[in-house]
């Protein structure tokens, strides 16, 4: 008689808690972890693990995949990449809770803000709901790969509570302020893991208008977040202006105000900004200062560029802006690769300037095989046309016939200012910062940063070992220092007694394959995939999702709810 549902042999435990690697059996039952150590009884299902390491499934805690998961039950990329949960409604967009005249509306910022086309979402979302606890349970009736935890998106309750005074930004009343708190603390009840917003100035409807939450004042904000505080649980996300000094300073006032008021945890968005290379420096000292007096706020960071893929089949590439390009923009990728090798053609588009703005060259890079995203200053566009004796634009037009047309070009949109990763590692190294900002499901034609949790194992580990960085380290950063971060105490640990979510990693073999394209969303959309190498095992709920990077056909992943850590 079995005594086990899976049992992991002889694998070296990386537990997440930080501490070195120890050798271990790893036993499930129930979904549970019941024994680390020493197993002898027998199993229904047996993983070998020797040669390898043992780690908790990772905590994605900045996605956008809101739309995605209503139409699809696997969550990749991210579920190639060793992911067990994911977190979404992040930047204060989502779409719930919704009326129904204002569906459109969702979806329009959906578009601006996270780029996510308007007739994929339209084809893809059944709108099965109307509260935030009905969305909910409309996801949960489809299963997934992996679990799923919701947070409430400020400009979708803003809009169900004040309609059209939200899309002109008229100020909230203290009525329609002590509704959003009912619903908020309503939807925590529910299930959801927190709230977030955005008052960025980059994030706009698809229309080009600013959204619906920019400029709201401290005491809508603070009075939502009590929603939190008169439910008892749940977490802030907060996406604020940083490169300005006096955006900065007021911004992360009312961020203080917020947890001061809730008693809720709080994390922001930071990097280094191409445009502003070195205020991320000031806004991480607020936030040091903060977390070092005892207040919950933590940024959340990237562990390489937050990049652009350029190209033809991608929405963006250098020439998307140009009249000329435009004249073939809508058109099959095989007729537009005809006409951009006719020399006439090409002369015109060269000849046209791109627009004022356009991204710089030397912030461009060519992918090189073997594939990885330490790029050396002479992959950049300019190096290259400096050596070849040609014009930048030259170059990248070339690049982007490649292979057929599905060459991409690679834009370091922030953290890589300088060309290295300097502000990576220092960021990184904070106890104030939490590892996220891969933004999964969102601008799904220019970006897949999904693949962060790869690198942490794949580059920090193993490459920077020397600075201070370690498979522990980088363990505890995507495991249980995210599912705290979010409050979910019931994983991020192999111990017993916490949900087995795992993964099984070749160390040598960690990796992962150059972007493409798929076409597999509703009406016919296209979206940039990653997948990774060396994952032997990601089981969620003690099911093993994928072996060997492949499906193994189950789906146990569910809606996660918070749950307080034992002890």
């Amino acid at each position: 008689m079995t005594q086990y549902d899976l049992v992991i042999r002889g694998g070296s435990v990386i537990d997440g808690t930080g501490s070195p690697p120890f050798d271990a059996d790893v036993a499930i039952s129930g979904g549970v972890i019941v024994h680390v150590g020493a197993v002898s009884g027998s199993a229904k299902t047996e993983i070998d693990a020797r040669g390898q390491i043992v780690t908790p499934g990772f905590v994605d805690v900045h996605t956008h995949y809101d739309g995605h998961v209503a139409w699809h039950s696997r969550l990749i990329p991210s579920s190639w990449h060793g992911v067990t949960t994911v977190v979404m409604g992040n930047c204060g967009v989502g779409f719930a809770p919704v009326r129904e005249k204002d569906r459109a509306l969702l979806m329009e910022i959906m578009e601006g803000v996270e780029d996510i086309p308007m007739h994929v979402m339209k084809a893809g979302l059944e709108w099965d709901w109307d509260s935030f606890g009905d969305y909910m349970r409309a996801l949960d009736r489809r299963p997934h790969d992996i679990d799923i935890c919701a947070q409430v998106p400020h400009a979708a309750l803003r809009i169900y509570v004040m309609g059209e005074r939200a899309v002109r930004r008229e100020a909230a009343t203290p009525a329609d302020i002590a509704e959003m708190r009912q619903l908020l603390a309503q939807a925590i009840r529910e299930g959801a893991v927190g709230f977030s917003t955005t008052r960025a100035a980059i994030h706009k409807t698809g229309t080009g208008d600013q959204m619906p939450t920019f400029g709201a004042d401290a005491q809508e904000l603070v009075g939502i977040a009590m929603g939190l505080k008169d439910a008892g649980a749940g977490v802030l996300e907060y996406r604020m202006d940083f490169h300005i000094k006096a955006h900065r300073e007021a911004e992360f006032d009312i961020a203080r105000r917020m947890v001061q008021a809730s008693g809720r945890p709080l994390t922001i968005s930071l990097f280094q900004e191409n445009k502003a290379p070195e205020e991320w420096k000031n806004m991480l000292a607020l936030v040091e200062q903060a977390w070092a007096e005892g207040i919950p706020i933590r940024a959340q960071v990237a562990p390489r560029q937050i990049g652009n893929l350029l190209g033809l089949q991608a929405s963006e590439n250098p020439f998307f802006e140009t009249k000329t390009y435009r004249e073939i923009a809508a058109k099959p990728l095989a007729e537009r690769l005809r006409i951009m090798r006719d020399p006439e053609f090409r002369s015109r588009l060269l000849a046209e300037p791109r627009p004022q703005g356009s991204r710089p060259y030397h912030l461009m890079y060519w992918m090189g095989e073997p594939f990885d995203y330490k790029l050396p200053a002479e992959n950049t566009i300019s190096a290259i046309a400096q050596r070849e004796g040609r014009d930048p634009a030259q170059v990248a037009y070339d690049m982007l016939l490649d292979d057929e047309g599905r060459n991409f070009i690679f834009y370091a949109g922030a953290n890589y200012s300088y060309g290295d990763f300097d502000a990576c590692s220092t960021l990184l190294k904070s106890p104030a910062t939490i590892s996220g900002l891969g933004d999964a499901g969102a601008h799904v034609t220019t970006t897949v940063d999904a693949s962060y949790t790869t690198y942490h194992l794949c580059y920090w580990a193993k490459q920077r070992q020397q600075d201070g960085f370690d498979l522990p380290w980088a363990v505890k950063r995507l495991t249980s220092e995210n599912a705290a971060a979010v409050g979910l105490g019931d994983r991020g640990i192999i111990a017993a007694g916490k949900k087995a979510d795992i993964n099984v990693i070749q160390p040598d073999a960690i990796g992962f394959d150059r972007p493409t394209m798929i076409f597999d969303y509703p009406d016919g959309g296209g979206r940039l995939v990653q997948k990774g190498r060396g994952y032997t095992a990601t089981i969620v709920s003690g099911i093993p999702v994928y072996l060997n990077g492949e499906p193994t056909g189950a789906l146990p992943g569910r809606i996660a709810r918070p749950v307080a850590a034992e002890g």
